[in-house]
């Protein structure tokens, strides 16, 4: 555990009596997220796509900590998965707390391009990254609005591709792309029942997956660093901690909004 989360796990807790689901929290950004919402206080119900072992030490993690989670497995490719996940998340609520309501819903999981040349794009990888990234949230999203409690939040994890313009990540950021638009509609849609919706997008960030590509030389760090007005490779607390504000009652007049957490990656060039 970090300083930082030292620091925090001594500090109030913000989310103490919320509950919290946290889609991909299985290693890299979404486990970060997952152990952020556990310090403040909630119970999160870490999903899992394939790698139930690593959700398992997400939670072994958040228990170490004081907190409290459990963890759920679904395949997000398939609407079928979107269905089960929403089920298992809220027969887990009612076993851990009695009840089925849900206050905090972090959609994490997502795909890359695998960056691909545009010529390189299949059908299926397209499908696949939209069904991921795209269908999979709208759905889960949709068919747990009656679980989750007036005053809730929706926070969806976009991409800084969106306004940088990677080469080999066309369809990807497209999917992000939409998930913006998303982001502002639905927030209006929902924002009578005082649901915020707000979207957090990360530049590159070190992860157990990235970190042997960004460290991989000092070349590349440098190349890495330069490319962003602050001078260090992200890392997952980066991201979480935009997401607990966002969660708390401190952004409840804020929604329809995105967050840029890209560590000021690609602003222009440093004359």
């Amino acid at each position: 555990m970090s300083q930082h989360q030292q620091a925090r796990t001594t500090a109030a807790t913000t989310l103490a009596d919320k509950t919290a689901l946290v889609t991909g929290a299985s290693r890299g950004i979404g486990r970060g997220i997952a152990q952020r919402l556990a310090a403040e206080g909630a119970l999160v119900a870490v999903h899992y796509g394939t790698d139930g072992p690593a959700a398992q030490e997400t939670v072994d993690a958040i228990v170490a900590a004081g907190g409290r989670a459990f963890a759920v497995g679904a395949d997000l490719t398939t609407i079928d998965g979107v269905e089960q996940l929403a089920d298992a998340v809220r027969s887990g609520l009612r076993a851990h707390t009695g009840v089925e309501f849900l206050d905090i819903l972090v959609n994490n999981a997502a795909v890359t391009g695998q960056h691909l040349a545009y010529a390189e794009t299949t059908p299926d990888l397209f499908d696949r990254l939209f069904a991921v990234n795209v269908r999979a949230p709208f759905f889960l999203a949709q068919r747990l609005l009656p679980t989750l409690r007036d005053g809730g939040r929706i926070i969806n994890i976009g991409s800084a591709v969106t306004r940088i313009a990677l080469e080999g990540e066309l369809a990807y950021t497209m999917t992000k792309g939409a998930m913006e638009t998303y982001t502002r509609t639905l927030a209006n849609e929902v924002g009578a029942r005082r649901i915020t919706v707000n979207l957090v997008a990360p530049g590159p960030t070190e992860t157990d997956r990235t970190r042997a590509f960004f460290r991989s030389s000092p070349e590349m760090e440098a190349r890495m660093t330069q490319a962003q007005a602050l001078p260090w490779i992200g890392q997952p607390a980066d991201i979480a901690d935009p997401v607990a504000f966002l969660a708390s009652e401190d952004a409840r007049w804020i929604t329809g909004h995105v967050l840029d957490a890209s560590g000021g990656t690609y602003l222009g060039p440093k004359l």
